[in-house]
This record gives structure tokens, sequence and C-alpha cells, in this order.
């Protein structure tokens, strides 16, 4: 097992923009596309969803389905699954619904972790990103039970509850698309 994994967290109910995942931007779903702008990065790419894909989705990927144990904790509770699922020590925690992201980004939060920390989160304009974020296992594990039960499962409780590191770093990577107006007008370089 590697270290470091990325998880994909698919598993969203999209209520703003119903099949938003399947979306094809410049040819090809955008879960696909965040997918393969991934493939990139030095880790193994693991993908969390309610349930499996559907056929012809499913073939376009060469990565482990980790199923979500707990939907109701939204992408709180599908990173506590795999934390539980997998051994790695560190996993990313990214939205699938981030056409932009680029494995240089991540690449950047895993040079920014520093002994003791528990997360490491980007930051721009006042804003933080917990669904393009690095995570300690072991302070999910830890941080999730009480975290799930406030507001739902809110990235940002645990965020409050571990060892986090802000990184500030340009706003275009971390676009997401939660409705037909945030699509995607052009990829930063």
């Amino acid at each position: 097992m590697a270290d470091t994994v990325i998880l994909l967290l698919a598993g969203g109910r999209a209520e703003r923009f119903p099949g938003k995942l399947e979306h094809t931007i410049d040819g090809e779903p955008m879960i696909v596309r965040v997918y393969r702008n991934l493939l990139a990065a030095p880790w193994p790419i693991y993908i969390a969803r309610r349930g499996l894909f559907a056929l012809p989705l499913a073939a376009q990927f060469d990565a482990p389905v980790v199923i979500d144990r707990r939907p109701e904790c939204g992408p709180l509770g599908a990173l506590r699954s795999a934390c539980e699922l997998l051994r790695s020590n560190r996993i990313f925690a990214v939205a699938a619904d981030q056409p932009h992201l680029r494995p240089t980004a991540l690449e950047s939060l895993a040079r920014a972790w520093k002994p003791g920390d528990e997360a490491v989160v980007p930051e721009h304009a006042g804003q933080i990103e917990p669904l393009a974020a690095l995570y300690a296992r072991s302070a999910v594990l830890r941080a999730t039970p009480c975290a799930c039960a406030e507001r739902g499962g809110a990235m940002h409780d645990l965020i409050d509850r571990i060892a986090t590191r802000f990184l500030p770093m340009r706003a275009e990577y971390f676009l997401n698309v939660n409705t037909p107006a945030d699509l995607p007008q052009g990829a930063p370089a």
C-alpha cells in the first residue's frame, strides 16, 4: 500500500446540477477529465462512490472504487469510509467536480506537509478548499465521529478538530462546479 493516495470523491447527490459528473467538458465526462488530470500525480487513485458506475462510464477508469458506507455524512463520511478501508498514512480528498485541478497543486500540498501536521488545506482569497486537501488517515479516523455528528458532517468541522496547515494557492485550480453556470471556460496553465 502506498503511503499517500488520492481519493476522488464522486458520490454526492448533485441536487443543484443533477448528473454533473457525467456532464461533458471538452468531449469527456467531467469526472473522467478530473481523473485523467490526476493520473500524472505520483500517487494511486481510488474513487469514492455510493455505488458502482454504470457502463460505459466505468470502463474509463482504472481505479478501485471505495463504497461510501456513510452517505448521510456527505464527503466527510466518504473520507471516513475510505480511511477505514485503506491503510495509507495520508489521503488526498479531492472532489470530482474540480475540472481545473492539476497534480502540481497536490504536489505543492505534499511538499508543504511538516511533522505534526494532520492536514494541509489550500487557501485562496479568504476561502479554504477542504475537498482538494491532504489529510492524515489517523486524524480523520480520530476526529470524524464528532465531526459527522455536527451539521451533517461538514469538512470544516474536521479541519477545526485537527492540526491543519493552510497553504496559499492559486484560486483557479479549485473551480468547483455546482451549477451549469459554473462550467469551465478554459483551464489554467
